[in-house]
């Protein structure tokens, strides 16, 4: 569980961002959402695949617009 100490001379304001960082930094938020609902292994294992497609494409994209740039 994160937590985080107020400093001395702190304000709630400040308290409260770095509170938020530290949440973001441990990805407590994104685990919760990713087990919000089940899903199922092959379901799993074909949005990885899909994720892995698109980022080859995106790289691909990228070579190909340097390669016209250079």
């Amino acid at each position: 569980m994160t937590h985080v100490v107020q400093k001395e001379g702190e304000s709630f304001t400040s308290l409260l961002k770095r509170f938020r960082k530290a949440v973001t930094r441990s990805r407590v938020l994104s685990d919760v959402k990713k087990k919000r609902y089940f899903i199922s292994k092959s379901e799993k294992r074909h949005r990885a695949l899909r994720k892995a497609i698109n980022r080859e494409r995106k790289r691909q994209h990228k070579v190909r617009r340097r390669l016209r740039r250079g």
